[in-house]
């Protein structure tokens, strides 16, 4: 490794992948917005492709939004959100003080809501729910590929 005139080693290259980010929120509905917001922001930094970014906030606006509406956890628990970007997929899970694992539901044509669950799985290459091994809530996550599968 060079050194400088200074004496100065400069550390090992960091390998650019995987890179990860979570953000603690409250559970609270303007949490959501954060949310896409920071995904938003990391997605730019990360130079991820605008419709893979675009997928990546709806689903996560999804998953936030159940999170904070669902979670039979009292209103200081926080929401977590973890995003992994790897070579080859971007993966971001919620996790939650609830320990009840979310089923996709078929909402009428009248609901206002009860989708959310029905887009992650459309429009995700993959996502599941587990409990935490820690015994206090779940977590629900969703990938997306960044090239498609071969």
């Amino acid at each position: 490794m060079p050194t400088s005139s200074t004496g100065f080693t400069p550390p090992p290259a960091t390998p650019s992948l995987p890179q990860d980010i979570e953000w603690r929120l409250p559970r609270h509905a303007r949490s959501v917005g954060r949310a896409r917001t920071l995904l938003t922001k990391q997605a730019s930094s990360w130079k991820l492709p605008p419709d893979l970014t675009d997928t990546a906030v709806l689903l996560l606006s999804e998953l936030m939004t159940n999170a904070y509406r669902h979670a039979k956890a009292s209103p200081g628990r926080e929401i977590w959100a973890r995003c992994v970007l790897t070579e080859d997929r971007l993966r971001i899970s919620v996790t939650d003080a609830n320990d009840t694992l979310p089923v996709p539901r078929r909402a009428s044509p009248e609901e206002e809501s009860g989708r959310g669950l029905a887009l992650v799985a459309i429009l995700s290459d993959e996502w599941d729910a587990e409990l935490r091994e820690c015994g206090v809530g779940k977590t629900v996550w969703f990938e997306l590929h960044l090239t498609p599968p071969t």
